[in-house]
C-alpha cells in the first residue's frame, strides 16, 4: 500500500461519500446494514411497530428500506417525515400529517400498475371488503378531494364561535268577496260575487350561534377516511404501511394524541404503522380514561436499533461492515491502509456506536490527518491514527451540542445544567472518563441520564454492575462524550477506562467513580 494512500483520489471520494451520509437519504438505501438479524424483516411485517434509536442510528435508513422493499412488491406505501411539521400545535399537526399521509398513499397508488379495473381478489381483499373493491383511479381520485378537504380545514381558524344564518319565506293567498245589488225591472235583485287573489311573501332569518372545533371535525370524519384508507389496501390487494419517522420532533404533549387518532384511522383496514423515534424523547401512551397513544406489547411491538457500547464488539464488527459499503464504492481496495487499530477503537468509542457518527468522525479524522501529514511529509504516520480521531472528536461536539439543543427545546435549559454537572464530576472530580449511577436512585435523576444517553452527549457501557464496598447495590456505568475531554487528557492526566477490554471492567468498581447514589 502506497504511503500516500491518504492524499489519494479513492479517499478523495471517500470523503465525499461520507459528507453525503450526513443525512439518510432514499437514494442511499443500497448501502443499508441491517443492525441485528431480522430487524429489517420485523419492519415489514404486518405488525405495528415504534422502531427506537438515538439520532443518526438508523431509523430513517431502516424505514426506507422497508419502504422501497415493499413498494416493489407492489404494496401501497405511505412515507412522512414528521420533522416537516416541528412547532405545529394539535390538531393542526395532526391535520397536516393526515394530509402528507394521503398524498403519499396517492402517490403510491399513481406508481403501482393499471388504473382501470381492480386487481383479481385476494384473501385480504376478500376479508376487507363488503362490497366490490373500487378502481385505483376512482380511488385516487377520493383521496386527491379529501385532500381538498383537509388543505382548508387546515387554514380555517379554529375552537371560534360561528354564526349561522338560515333564510326563511313563506306565500300567503288571501279572498276578497263582494255583493252587487243591480236595479231591474225584475221583482227580484241580482246579487253577484267577485274574488281576487292577494299573493304575500314574508321572508325571516334565524341566527344560530355555534363553536367551531377542528378536533370535533375530525372525529366527526373518521369513519370517511378510515374507509378511504380502506380502499387503497382493497384496491391493491395487498396489506399497505404507513411510516412515520421522527415523532420526536412533533411537541412531545401532542405526541399520544397523533397516534391514537392514526391507529383509530388504520384499525381494520389492512394498513401497518411503523413508527419512528427517540424513545426518551417521546410520549407514545398516555394512561387514563379513556387512555391515548399506542400501548406497547398491546397495540404495538418495539424494534430496538440502539446498538450501545455495552456490546462493544458487536458495535465495532456493524460500524466496520458499514465503513466497508463506502470504502467500496470509493474504489479503495480496504481500510487496512486507512486506519489503524487503534484509531477504529477510538472511533467506535468516539461514536457510541451511532452509525452517523462514526462515519462524521471517520471523515473528520481524514481532514486531521492529511492536516498532519501537509505539515510534516515525512511523518511515519502515514495512516489515521487514535489522536486524529481525538483532535476530529472534538471539532464534532461542536455539531453534537448544537443538535442536542435542536432535539431538546423543550427543556433544553434543564439538560444542558444535567449535562453540565456530568461533564464537570468528570473532567474535575473523578478524572476520568466513565462514572457510575445507583440504580434505585430517583426517577427524575434516572431519567435525565437517561435522556442525555438519547441525545449522544453520554453512553451506556454498563446496564448492571457492583462496586468495592457498596455490597447489595447495584449501578449503570456510564461514559462522558469523548468531545468533551479529548483535548485534555495529556495536560491533565485524564484517565480513560478501558472497560472494552479484558480486565478493563475491574477499573469500573472504583467508588470515586460514583456520581449518582440513593
Amino acid at each position: 500500500m502506497s504511503t500516500s494512500f491518504l492524499l489519494s483520489p479513492e479517499v478523495d471520494r471517500l470523503s465525499t461519500l461520507l459528507e453525503e451520509a450526513a443525512r439518510a437519504g432514499p437514494t442511499a438505501t443500497y448501502r443499508f446494514v441491517e443492525p441485528a438479524q431480522g430487524t429489517l424483516s420485523r419492519a415489514k411485517s404486518a405488525r405495528h411497530h415504534i422502531v427506537f434509536g438515538r439520532r443518526g442510528s438508523g431509523k430513517t435508513s431502516l424505514l426506507l428500506k422497508a419502504a422501497e422493499d415493499l413498494g416493489s412488491t407492489g404494496c401501497p406505501v405511505a412515507y412522512v417525515d414528521l420533522e416537516r411539521f416541528k412547532g405545529q400545535r394539535y390538531p393542526d399537526v395532526l391535520v397536516s400529517v393526515l394530509i402528507a399521509t394521503f398524498q403519499s398513499f396517492g402517490q403510491s397508488l399513481s406508481n403501482l400498475g393499471p388504473k382501470g379495473d381492480s386487481p383479481k381478489a385476494t384473501l385480504l381483499s376478500r376479508l376487507l371488503r363488503r362490497r366490490p373493491p373500487k378502481p385505483i383511479s376512482s380511488v385516487e381520485d377520493a383521496i386527491r378531494s379529501q385532500i381538498t378537504d383537509l388543505q382548508e380545514l387546515l387554514v380555517i381558524p379554529d375552537d371560534v364561535d360561528v354564526k349561522l344564518v338560515e333564510e326563511t319565506s313563506e306565500a300567503r293567498t288571501r279572498k276578497a268577496g263582494l255583493s252587487v245589488g243591480v236595479p231591474s225591472p225584475l221583482p227580484a235583485t241580482v246579487s253577484g260575487a267577485i274574488e281576487r287573489t292577494v299573493d304575500k311573501t314574508t321572508r325571516g332569518a334565524t341566527e344560530e350561534t355555534a363553536r367551531r372545533s377542528k378536533v370535533d371535525t375530525l372525529r366527526r370524519s373518521l369513519m370517511g377516511y378510515s374507509a378511504l384508507l380502506k380502499d387503497v389496501s382493497v384496491a391493491t390487494g395487498k396489506p399497505a404501511f404507513l411510516f412515520l419517522d421522527d415523532l420526536y420532533h412533533i411537541r412531545r404533549a401532542d405526541q399520544p394524541y397523533v397516534l391514537d387518532y392514526l391507529h383509530g384511522l388504520v384499525k381494520g383496514t389492512g394498513i401497518w404503522m411503523k413508527v419512528g423515534t427517540i424513545r426518551h424523547r417521546s410520549a407514545w401512551y398516555l394512561s387514563g380514561d379513556p387512555p391515548y397513544g399506542l400501548k406497547l406489547r398491546d397495540d404495538a411491538d418495539e424494534i430496538n436499533l440502539d446498538l450501545t457500547l455495552e456490546r462493544f464488539a458487536r458495535a465495532r464488527v456493524f460500524l466496520m461492515e458499514i465503513l466497508s459499503r463506502f470504502v467500496s464504492e470509493a474504489n479503495a481496495p480496504s481500510t487496512d491502509g486507512l486506519l489503524v487499530e487503534g484509531a477504529i477503537d477510538r472511533l467506535v468509542l468516539a461514536s457510541g456506536g451511532v452509525a452517523r457518527d462514526f462515519l462524521g468522525l471517520l471523515r473528520g479524522s481524514i481532514d486531521q490527518a492529511r492536516d498532519r501529514l501537509s505539515k510534516e511529509p515525512a511523518d511515519p504516520r502515514q495512516r489515521i491514527g487514535a489522536e486524529d480521531v481525538n483532535l476530529a472528536a472534538g471539532e464534532y461536539g461542536a455539531s453534537k451540542e448544537e443538535e442536542f439543543k435542536i432535539d431538546s427545546f423543550e427543556d433544553s435549559k434543564s439538560l444542558e445544567e444535567s449535562f453540565r454537572r456530568v461533564a464537570r464530576f468528570c473532567t474535575e472530580k473523578a478524572n476520568a472518563n466513565c462514572f457510575l449511577v445507583d440504580q434505585s436512585a430517583p426517577a427524575s435523576r434516572m431519567s435525565e441520564i437517561d435522556e442525555l444517553v438519547d441525545l449522544r452527549l453520554v453512553h451506556l457501557i454498563n446496564s448492571r454492575i457492583t462496586v468495592r464496598g457498596r455490597t447489595g447495590k447495584i449501578y449503570r456505568a456510564f461514559m462522558l462524550d469523548l468531545s468533551q475531554y479529548a483535548g485534555e487528557r495529556k495536560r491533565r492526566g485524564f484517565e480513560m477506562v478501558p472497560f472494552w477490554s479484558r480486565g478493563g471492567e475491574e477499573r469500573l468498581r472504583n467508588t470515586s467513580l460514583i456520581y449518582i447514589e440513593e
